[in-house]
């Protein structure tokens, strides 16, 4: 008998389990489909209901292999999220953001590829700011009154955001409940803002990297070759967590959670994942699996209560692997190479960087070009201190010599990830 415990899902009449099953960078690229399929088998066996995927992951496969994973199961039993925003197909001039054309053609697909119907969650994967808001809640309350999805939800927007989506929303008589954000031991920026705004809004967060892609595993030691078979050795995805994996100082302070893991009966895995649920405005925290075990692992932090002590005693480990501060410096130009060296990997970093700029406690001047996330130099003029992330060395000489030519005072360049304490600390 299933464990499992589910929580409503925002101020909705829909119930989903705390612990959802999600193949960002699983599905169709770090597994093949047998070994999936194995994962979410083992997700169903254990009281998962909530499966989420996005049109990205892999390029369309990720959904492709979710659906036929999910073949055969009672669809009024489960709960399928996905989202929309981030190109797919060729990357054509259409095949990305939130206008109505792309949400319009983004659901069918998904839907085809998920074989299914409707999803009970359709999310905007990022926010748009090359597409009117207004143009794009019409297009979700179009998908919902087709009946193609019950629900809309969001993933890494701001409070601002949130807030002016939810009012579009209300006033198209549609139901955004639900706000994706990455969250962790060591990621914390939705407190603050974004958390108070979505209780007040009545919606929840279904967070993703609630063990930080593994890194709170603790498999990942200082000094150490990588784990055989771990994402961060992974030829494609491992770039995704490169520089944290080589970062000693954050390894060696996540061991700290060891011992308070054993001392209340749980992996490390299982620690972070209870950690995340605590928070009572968290209606699921995403896991991502390789194998059946890993689902059955992290399963068994469902309907965790961590004591106070305990609590204090996490946030006393957090402090010392980076956890982001709430002083950071405010006028810092920060620029993201997101189409060079590893893409996936800038981008990650990217996300992180911009979501201290949506919280107010980085300064960011958003121009023009060909990646929704590329400051125009001219933009750039207008900081003293620039940080470039980018993908490979070529592209990090290309980041200084680009920095020189605008005359900045100083550049800092780093691969994804890794200077990110450092750059913490110097702004």
């Amino acid at each position: 008998m299933s464990l499992m415990e589910y929580r409503y899902l925002g101020n909705s009449g829909l119930k989903i389990s705390e612990i959802a099953y999600g193949n960002w960078l699983t599905h169709g690229s770090q597994v093949e489909a047998d070994a999936a399929t194995a994962c979410v088998r083992a997700a169903l066996d254990h009281g998962i209901s909530t499966f989420d995927t996005a049109d990205v992951y892999a390029n369309t496969k990720a959904e492709s292999v979710l659906g036929e994973a999910l073949k055969g199961e009672r669809r009024e039993s489960l709960e399928i999220l996905t989202k929309v925003y981030w190109p797919t197909g060729p990357g054509g001039h259409n095949d990305s953001g939130l206008s109505a054309k792309h949400i319009r053609e983004s659901i069918d697909g998904s839907l085809r590829r998920l074989q299914t119907d409707y999803v009970d969650l359709y999310q905007a994967h990022r926010y748009d700011t090359e597409t009117p808001l207004e143009e794009t809640m019409q297009a979700f309350a179009d998908v919902v009154r087709q009946g193609k999805a019950l629900y809309i939800g969001v993933s890494e927007w701001t409070a601002e955001q949130i807030r002016e989506g939810h009012r579009l929303a209300s006033d198209l008589g549609i139901r955004l409940i639900s706000s994706q954000p990455q969250y962790s031991m060591i990621w914390r920026v939705i407190e603050d803002e974004v958390v108070p705004t979505c209780e007040e809004l009545g919606l929840s967060q279904i967070v993703w990297s609630p063990i930080a892609q593994g890194i709170l595993t603790g498999k990942y030691q200082p000094g150490q070759p990588l784990p055989e078979g771990s994402r961060a050795a992974h030829e494609e995805v491992g770039g995704s967590i490169a520089g944290r994996v080589q970062d000693d100082a954050l390894l060696t302070a996540v061991q700290g959670l060891r011992p308070i893991a054993d001392e209340v009966g749980l992996s490390m895995a299982q620690l972070a994942v209870a950690w995340v649920l605590q928070n009572p405005n968290v209606a699921a925290a995403i896991i991502g699996a390789s194998r059946p075990e890993q689902v059955e692992e992290n399963v068994a932090a469902s309907g965790v209560t961590l004591e106070p002590q305990v609590l204090a005693q996490i946030d006393a480990v957090a402090a010392h692997a980076g956890g982001v501060q709430a002083d950071v410096h405010r006028d810092v130009g920060v620029m993201a190479l997101g189409d060079v060296g590893d893409p996936l990997g800038a981008l990650q970093a990217a996300d992180e960087l911009f979501q201290l700029v949506g919280q107010g406690l980085l300064h960011f001047i958003r121009g023009g070009g060909t990646h929704p996330h590329q400051a125009t130099f001219e933009a750039l003029l207008a900081s003293n201190t620039c940080f470039f992330v980018a993908g490979d060395a070529d592209a990090r000489d290309a980041c200084l010599d680009h920095g020189r030519d605008q005359q900045v005072d100083a550049v800092t360049v780093g691969v994804p990830g890794q200077d990110r304490e450092r750059f913490l600390s110097r702004a």
